[in-house]
């Protein structure tokens, strides 16, 4: 079975020892049941959002996960749910195949929704005799990975950024064009400024008479 990304970090939490159940009297020499219950808990008001159990088998023929669960709101209590029944770890309960895999369970195997978990049980079960003890080990949790909010944002505005361009753009000439004969009509506006006489021609009459010369010209 697969185990979860590397840049994904196991979250903290406490493994308890496992509590085997046993027929009759609670005695050292008490015949075991084949039922061992193994709890795992979160830190206190940190729930998480679980995408993998990960572990070691040790002779465990299956498990069942068993999840307590907070609500949205923090005021409602927290509830068990079966997320997974009996998922078999061994082939055959009475051969050694499988016993000492290293075994994943990914959320999308569980039945509920593994959101919002502020503790994990774990109900190992085997009925075979072959075996004295039976248990699991190296247990870790993987959170579900959240996306980045920074990158979601820089993301749609980058696309939103590119799409006001080419509606901006869209039906308008050439910006570099443009700027070409901006260009071409200032210095075309400096030659005429330049080249234009700076005398003043005046009126044709003078005190109410036309002179002459001026005349003569046209």
């Amino acid at each position: 079975m697969s185990a979860c990304t590397d840049d994904v970090k196991a979250v903290t939490c406490t493994v308890k020892p496992p509590v085997y159940l046993h027929i009759g009297e609670t005695k050292p020499d008490a015949a075991h049941s084949g039922i061992c219950v193994v709890d795992v808990t979160l830190p206190f008001g940190k729930p998480a959002s679980i995408e993998e159990i990960t572990f070691k088998n040790y002779y465990t023929a299956s498990v069942t996960v068993r999840l307590l669960r907070r609500g949205p709101g923090q005021e409602a209590p927290a509830k068990w749910c079966t997320a997974l029944r009996d998922l078999p770890l061994m082939d055959n309960p009475h051969t050694e195949r499988g016993s000492q895999d290293y075994c994943t369970i990914h959320r999308t195997q569980m039945k509920a929704e593994p959101d919002h978990v502020v503790s994990v049980r774990l109900i190992l079960r085997q009925p075979s005799s072959a075996w004295l003890t039976f248990s699991i080990g190296d247990v870790k949790i993987f959170p579900r990975a959240e996306p980045d909010p920074e990158k979601e944002v820089s993301d749609w505005l980058s696309d939103l950024t590119l799409v006001d361009q080419h509606s901006d753009l869209e039906g308008l000439p050439d910006p570099q064009t443009v700027s070409s004969s901006i260009q071409q009509m200032w210095a075309l506006t400096e030659v005429m400024q330049t080249n234009q006489t700076s005398a003043s021609i005046g009126r044709f009459d003078v005190d109410g008479c036309y002179d002459i010369n001026l005349l003569s010209l046209t």
